[in-house]
Formats: structure tokens, sequence, C-alpha cells
């Protein structure tokens, strides 16, 4: 199967992973938010800092190495998995050790007991990382998107029935707790490689310059993304972290949704495209224009009838997210159209360019959200979204420099799905400001998003019909392949 081919079917049994597990996961919080509170939501998020953090350690970096290197010897995926073995068994007891610490630091005692709840993901998520690193170098997307569907679906289910059953904040630990333990038992019965005692410094080191950029980025990252929480956690309050993590929620899943999906499979291909600059760069506009078709609408949809998003699917008591999730969808615009310069950084070898892009993110977040964070969670949300856009220019045009394509070239790539949301807009603000307030939130929701998803398509077909025409035909190869 050639490289077309494999990037084909990769996206489709990526989007079967993204859409059907994130379509799970969004029905499964629903329920949740339904069923449970801002405050036990907001407990659960402070100590899913904290386990993000721990996280950064577990490995990520050398997954990417594997995906990232030609030639992978046994030896290499030997070394991988045994350190990140014995690196969960260290953070399993420093979690048990520091959980009663970081409860009276934010003055939550009720934390330091999730902490130690959560502690065991650790040693479970180390049996999966070196498993799908190879399914994804591999193109496997088939049995990714089955594990992460199978997870998602019982943990789900073991949620909502402890929700039921009163157990409150336990509740999301146990579906956390599933989700890992059943995607892990489901990786290992599709794949076929099981680690061997091939333990090697010199494959170590193979790895490792490769790995050390990516886990500064990923500790950058976390500097950046979590930040947020951390800070609102600890001068505001659990009820204020509640609702900034709903709002940041419906964020991801949107994000997982609309951009990921596309994202998982462009590191393999540009890897592969490294020495074709030609390729890599047509390659790159192309899958950037596809993700812009689909998540400019959306993102904007979401600006527009956010307040009925929140008010029909969760109810009145989270409507303080409303502006929270409106900044954010503004945030997933421009992520959407800067969301591949990492493939690219990682798939030429410049794993520290991305490393130091991330530094200054990171540096431009924190100073921003210690500002704003007085001042509450939609302050801390517009941080976000300025320092967003403030290092579009900057990432894209080292991005240029490294598959040689101008600014220009790169900004018309977005000019068809940009025009054809203004319509879309128009057509939205027309029913909302006509029959808005005649109409319940829901019926006001659907109408919109039905007239403006016809009115969005209209525009395409007739701004570009050749890029309709090209998307169809898309789809229905993919259709075939998968």
């Amino acid at each position: 199967m050639n490289l077309k081919k494999k990037a084909i079917k990769g996206v489709v049994w990526s989007a079967v992973q993204s859409w059907g597990s994130q379509g799970v996961a969004l029905v499964v919080f629903f329920c949740l938010a339904r069923l449970l509170t801002p405050v036990e939501f907001g407990l659960v998020a402070l100590a899913n800092v904290f386990l993000a953090f721990m996280k950064i350690f577990l490995g990520e970096g050398f997954a990417k190495a594997i995906i990232q290197r030609k030639n992978i010897e046994p030896a290499h995926l030997d070394t991988v998995f045994w350190l990140n073995f014995g690196v969960s068994i260290a953070l399993f007891f420093i979690t048990l050790a520091t959980a009663s610490w970081l409860g009276n630091i934010f003055d939550e005692p009720d934390l330091a007991p999730v902490l130690r709840g959560f502690s065991i993901l650790f040693i479970i998520t180390s049996f999966s990382t070196v498993q799908q690193a190879i399914l994804e170098r591999e193109f496997d997307f088939k049995s990714i998107a089955m594990r992460s569907l199978l997870g998602i679906s019982l943990s789900g289910a073991v949620g909502i029935t402890m929700a039921i059953a009163g157990l409150g904040v336990w509740s999301l630990v146990g579906q956390q707790i599933v989700h890992e333990l059943v995607a892990v038992i489901t990786l290992w019965r599709l794949s076929d490689w099981r680690p061997g005692f091939k333990v090697s410094m010199r494959h170590f080191q193979d790895l490792w310059s490769f790995a050390a950029a990516t886990l500064g980025f990923k500790a950058l990252t976390f500097a950046h993304t979590r930040a947020d929480d951390l800070l609102i956690g600890y001068f505001l309050d659990s009820a204020a972290l509640g609702l900034y993590s709903l709002a940041y929620k419906v964020f991801t899943i949107l994000s997982m949704l609309l951009i990921k999906t596309s994202n998982r499979v462009a590191l393999p291909i540009f890897s592969r495209l490294q020495d074709d600059i030609e390729q890599l760069r047509q390659s790159f506009h192309w899958m950037t224009k596809l993700t812009s078709l689909v998540s400019f609408p959306v993102f904007i949809s979401v600006v527009l009838l956010a307040h009925e998003l929140i008010s029909v699917i969760f109810g009145p008591q989270w409507l303080a997210a409303v502006p929270v999730l409106q900044l954010l969808a503004l945030v997933g615009l421009m992520r959407a159209a800067t969301f591949f310069k990492s493939s690219v950084f990682m798939a030429l070898n410049k794993p520290h360019w991305r490393l130091y892009l991330g530094l200054l993110d990171t540096c431009l977040n924190l100073i921003g959200f210690i500002i704003a964070v007085r001042w509450g969670i939609v302050a801390v949300a517009f941080a976000y979204l300025v320092r967003f856009y403030l290092m579009f220019p900057l990432g894209q045009w080292l991005v240029g420099i490294l598959i040689q394509t101008s600014m220009l070239e790169y900004l018309q790539q977005f000019l068809t799905p940009f025009l054809s949301t203004l319509a879309m807009v128009a057509a939205i603000l027309g029913i909302k400001f006509s029959v808005g307030a005649e109409l319940s939130p829901i019926w006001v929701f659907i109408s919109c998003t039905g007239c403006g998803a016809i009115v969005y398509v209209a525009a395409l077909f007739f701004l570009d019909p050749k890029l309709f025409h090209k998307v169809n035909e898309l789809g229905r190869l993919a259709l075939e392949r998968s």
C-alpha cells in the first residue's frame, strides 16, 4: 500500500476514533454534568493537573521518537517499555507520598484521596505507550480507534452508574481508571508486539536526543495549558475551576474532533516525506485547508450559540461558563490554522525549534494568567486567546523556513473557508435576531445550526466548486479504502 492510500486509510480510522470516541465522551460528559456539581468537577480537574504533570515523564517523547525514526530495532522498543514501567512505579509512590501535602497547599482536604486513587493510572498507562507508538508508525489507526471507542464506552457506563448511585467525585475517578485499564487490555489484544529484555544503553541514546527535546516541549506544554487550572484552583475555588473546566472540556472535545483527527496521521506522513520538501509542502497545505474547512464553521458557531449550547446540553447551573467557552472557541479557530506546525518540526528533525517556541509560549501564558486570574475565569480565557494570536506569525514563519513557503501562500489556504464561514454567520445572526426571542433555546440551536450548515455548504460550492468536488471525491475514496 503506497503512502497516499495509507494516509487516506489512516485519516479515516483516525476520524472514526476521534469522532466516535469523542462523540461517546461528549454524551458521557453531558450525563455526568447533569448529575454532578461544578465543585466536584473542579476537584477532579485540580487532581488532573498533577496527574498530567507526572505523566510528562512517562516516555511520550520516546514514543514520538519511535514514530519518527526511520529504522527501529527490537531493542529500541524493549528499552522504552522497561524505562516507562520503572518510571511509572516511581510516580505511583511519589503521588501516594505527596497527596496530603498537596491537599493542604490548596486547602482542599478532599484532594488527597482523589490523588491516591488516580496514582494507579501511572502503572496502567505505562503498558500502552510503546504499543500505540508501533500502531501509529504502521498506520494501524483501526486498532487504535477500536481501543479508544471501547475504553470510552465502558468507562462512561461505569462513571454514569457510579454517579447515579450517589458516589459523587468518585464516579469521575472510577471512569478514568476503567478507561485506561480497558484501553490497555484492548491494545494488547490487538497488537502482536510483546516486550523482551533487550535493554540497551546504545538504543536508549539513539532515541534520547529526539525524546529529550520532546520531553522538554511536553513540560512546557503542561505549563502553558495547565497553568490556568493551577492558578484558578489556588486563587479562586473548586466551583470556579469546575466552570472553567467544563468550557475547556467542550473546547478540547471539539479540537479532538476537528483538528487532531488529521494531526495524528500528519507526523508519520510528514516523516516519510522529509526528503521531499515539495511533496511535504503540498501535503501540509492540503491538510491545513481540509482542517479549516471543518473547523472554521464549527468554532464560529460555538461563539454565536454558546448560550444555547450550554443551556440545552448541560443545564442552567453551568451558564456562567458561556463567555469562557466563547473565548476558547476563538482560540480553536487559530489552533486549526496552526496545529500542524509541530508535526513539521518533528518530521524534519527540528524538535528543538518546537521546544524553543514552546518556551516562549509558556512564558507569555504564565505572565498572562498571573495578571488575569485576579479578575476571574473569563479574564484567564481572554489571556489565553491573546497569547495564541500573538504567537501565530512567529510559528508560521518558522514553518515557512522549513518547507519553503511564504506567509501569503499559507494564508491563501483559508480564503474559501473564511468567506464561506462569513456567509454562515450572516444566516445564524439573521435567525437569532428575527425569531430567536420567540423560540426556546433548543429550537434556536437546531434552526441556527441547520440553516448555517446549509448556507456554508452552498457558499463553499459557489466560491470553489473544484474544492467542493475534491472533498467529495476524497470522502468517497476514504469510504472505499476503509
